[in-house]
C-alpha cells in the first residue's frame, strides 16, 4: 500500500494537516509516538484558542484527534527511526514494518529544555510552565519567577511583568544574552527582581508550586513563588534529519513559505521547523499550509 501523505506527529499541526489532507480526498497515515495532542495535551487549562473560552489541553487534543479520526485519516503510534527518498515515494520505518507515501509532512515538534530538578516532572502544568504567553493569564496578581538569560526569558517576563504582583527573574549568569533595549525595558518595571549567578536546586510544593529553592553564591536561598517559567530554549525533535534536510544551527528545519524543504515532497510544520512564533494557533496555522501545499504537489505527479 502506498499512502498519499504520511504525517510525523500526532500534535496540533500534524492533527490539523491531517484533516485538511483527508478533506481533500488524500489516503492518509499519521505516526504518533506517545499521546495524540501533543505537548498542549499537559496543560491543564486552554483559553487562547479561538472557539474555545476555556477547555483543558487533553480535551482539545482529544477532539482534534477525534475529528481526524471519523474523516478516515488512519493513525498508528509508533517512533519513527529512519525516513528514505526513493524515486517516486518515501520509505518511513516504524519499529520492524515499512510505510510508503509519495508525500510527507513533518510534526514532531520541539521539546523544552527542562531544568533537571527535583520535582519538575510532578508540577508540570501545577505552576511550573514552559510557556508565559500560553499559562500566564492564570497568574494574575501572583507572584512568580522566570528563568532564563535569552529573548525568550526577557520577552516572559515582560509579558509577566504586566499581569503579575510580582516577577522574579533568574539568570545563572550576570549578564543577560537578550537584548539589551529589552533588558532595559524590563529593568524599568518595579514588580520585577533580577536573581544572577543562580541556579535552581529544586522547584518546592505538594500538589502545587509553593517555592523555588536557588543556589546563590554557593549558599541555598528560597524563594515563595506560585509559579515558574521555564525559558532556557527548545530542542527541536529533528535528529532523524541531520543527513536528510537542511537544518539550522540549533536543529530547526529549513523551510520556504510554503513549508516545503529542500527534498521534494518532503515538508515541515509547526514547532519543529525555523520561526519565530510558536504558538498552538500556529501549529494549526502550519499543519493547514502543509497539508494544502502538500495536495497541490500530489495533483502534479
Amino acid at each position: 500500500m502506498i499512502y498519499d501523505i504520511i504525517i510525523i506527529g500526532g500534535g496540533p499541526a500534524g492533527l490539523s494537516a491531517a484533516i485538511y489532507a483527508s478533506r481533500a480526498l488524500k489516503k492518509t497515515l499519521i505516526i504518533e509516538k506517545s499521546v495524540f495532542g501533543g505537548q498542549i495535551t499537559q496543560a491543564s487549562k486552554v483559553e487562547n484558542y479561538p472557539g474555545f473560552e476555556e477547555v483543558s489541553g487533553m480535551d482539545l487534543g482529544e477532539k482534534m484527534a477525534d475529528q481526524a479520526k471519523k474523516l478516515g485519516v488512519e493513525n498508528i503510534y509508533g517512533e519513527v527511526t529512519q525516513i528514505k527518498k526513493n524515486e517516486e515515494t518515501f520509505t518511513v520505518t516504524v519499529g520492524q514494518k515499512e510505510y510508503l507515501s509519495k508525500v510527507v509532512i513533518y510534526a514532531t515538534g520541539a521539546s523544552p529544555r527542562k531544568l533537571h530538578v527535583d520535582n519538575e516532572t510532578k508540577l508540570l502544568g501545577a505552576g511550573i510552565s514552559y510557556c508565559a504567553t500560553c499559562d500566564g493569564a492564570f497568574f494574575k496578581e501572583k507572584t512568580v519567577c522566570v528563568i532564563g538569560g535569552g529573548n525568550t526569558a526577557i520577552d516572559d517576563a515582560l509579558y509577566l511583568a504586566n499581569l503579575c504582583k510580582k516577577v522574579y527573574v533568574i539568570h545563572r549568569r550576570d549578564s543577560f544574552r537578550g537584548e539589551p533595549v529589552k533588558v532595559s525595558l524590563l529593568k524599568e518595571k518595579e514588580n520585577v527582581e533580577f536573581i544572577l549567578n543562580a541556579t535552581v536546586k529544586s522547584v518546592d510544593g505538594e500538589n502545587f508550586v509553593e517555592s523555588i529553592t536557588l543556589l546563590e553564591n554557593m549558599q541555598e536561598r528560597k524563594i515563595k513563588v506560585d509559579g515558574v517559567f521555564v525559558a532556557i530554549g527548545h530542542v527541536p525533535n529533528t535528529q532523524l534529519l541531520e543527513d536528510f534536510v537542511p537544518l539550522t544551527p540549533n536543529g530547526y528545519i529549513i523551510t520556504n513559505y510554503d513549508l516545503e524543504t529542500s527534498v521534494a515532497g518532503f515538508y515541515a510544520a509547526g514547532d519543529v521547523r525555523e520561526k519565530k512564533v510558536r504558538q498552538l494557533t500556529t501549529a494549526t496555522n502550519d499543519g493547514t499550509i502543509a497539508a494544502i501545499m502538500a495536495c497541490e504537489y500530489l495533483n502534479t505527479l
